[in-house]
């Protein structure tokens, strides 16, 4: 498994997959053709059918500035490694391709090649942790904790990036909460965390902490539309379900800071697993490898903040994906909004009961969250297309008229 810093990446929305990737491949192939006379950019699959609507263009005419720069849609072709595909050519005076290359956005920002798909991934983690069932016997038999396992395999610094992390997420709530307005790209969506939170202030007992954590994952959630900073948890259209469930349990508990570093951790490894043995990318498998593995990593970490033992925080992040499965992608518009959002509280919420269910038990159940990953891959296979970010289907075709 690779590094947690590749898995919490932080940057501008609204999407890490169709806007973080596409800028990073574009500053790539700027740096290597800064000298091309005019550019030109072909969209692929995923990134073709919703790009418009995630910015796609925008955010890679930002990197090239005032060069010239073209675009091709092509949403029917499929490249062969990963529907999310984008090609760069740079040209002389001559009309002459002095630069072509074909880059890949796998899911949370990362941006690869073709040459890195028949490449040998840069472990930070021995093979014999990358699946939780071996994970769990590893820590039962050294006495460790999840949160243990990256500081024993990344060093202490990794706790230090976690502690950055922490701040972006927290800068990105008290943001959101404050910010109201439509939100821009056409389907006049306001924003709802402010005013959501100011009402939750109003109510007492457990419908004032719901109202909480929705208001909290809501915030994230919309300043992701907006384009603002926010960190990949995993990826950018499920990133206010960890924030989200942190700050609540922080503020309702008085947990200090070390604790929400452990839990970040905690829940890193938990997305790591998925994001090795499955997928994050909604484009890939449709959005129960996002939503779903945000409310995975999100359970976790609330179990682990709770109290929970190691197999109580399993059964919590098995959960979290198990009840996810077979979630499709289908944005109004092609924008992180409808129903992106809403699915950031709700997967918010539903950590929260996952980490009181597993509580509750010993921590044995029948299904495990290996073989629940296995699942999701299965069944993102088997969705349809048009049910993988591509607004073709769904959600994305009903009708918003309103006459």
């Amino acid at each position: 498994m690779e590094s947690l810093k590749e898995l919490y990446r932080y940057g501008n929305g609204p999407s890490s997959s169709h806007t973080m990737g596409p800028t990073k491949a574009a500053k790539i192939f700027l740096e290597k053709y800064n000298n091309g006379h005019r550019y030109e950019c072909d969209l692929y699959g995923s990134l073709a059918a919703t790009g418009k609507g995630h910015f796609t263009d925008y955010a890679i005419k930002k990197v090239f500035d005032n060069k010239k720069i073209d675009f091709t849609w092509n949403p029917d072709e499929i490249k062969p490694f990963h529907p999310n595909a984008l090609c760069f050519r740079a040209y002389d005076k001559d009309n002459n391709i002095i630069g072509n290359e074909l880059f890949y956005s796998v899911g949370g920002g990362k941006i690869v090649t073709e040459d890195d798909f028949s490449e040998k991934a840069k472990d930070v983690y021995p093979h014999l942790l990358s699946r939780m069932e071996k994970l769990l016997k590893y820590c039962d038999k050294e006495g460790l904790q999840f949160w243990e396992i990256p500081i024993k395999y990344e060093g202490s610094e990794i706790l230090d990036y976690m502690e950055l992390i922490w701040n972006k997420m927290e800068d990105a709530v008290k943001r959101g909460l404050l910010a109201e307005g439509v939100l821009k790209g056409g389907l006049k969506l306001a924003r709802k965390a402010s005013f959501y939170y100011r009402q939750a202030t109003n109510f007492s007992g457990p419908l004032g902490y719901t109202s909480k954590v929705i208001s909290y994952s809501l915030a994230v959630a919309e300043e992701n539309a907006a384009g603002g900073e926010i960190v990949c948890a995993p990826t950018c259209g499920s990133c206010g379900v960890l924030p989200g469930v942190l700050y609540y349990l922080k503020e309702v508990y008085n947990i200090p800071k070390i604790s929400i570093l452990r839990a970040l951790l905690t829940a890193g490894m938990v997305g790591n697993i998925i994001k090795t043995n499955g997928s994050i990318s909604g484009a890939e498998v449709g959005c129960q490898g996002e939503i779903g593995s945000a409310c995975a990593m999100a359970s976790a970490a609330a179990t682990y903040l709770l109290g929970g033992s190691i197999h109580q925080i399993e059964y919590s992040a098995e959960m979290g994906l198990e009840h996810h499965l077979g979630l499709t992608c289908d944005p109004l518009m092609g924008l992180v909004q409808i129903p992106c959002i809403e699915r950031n509280a709700m997967a918010a919420m539903r950590a929260l009961n996952h980490a009181a269910f597993a509580i509750l038990s010993d921590g044995r159940h029948m299904i495990g969250l290996d073989n629940v990953i296995e699942v999701m891959m299965e069944t993102g296979e088997a969705l349809p297309y048009i049910f993988k970010e591509t607004s073709r289907g769904g959600l994305a075709t009903t009708s918003l008229d309103k006459s």
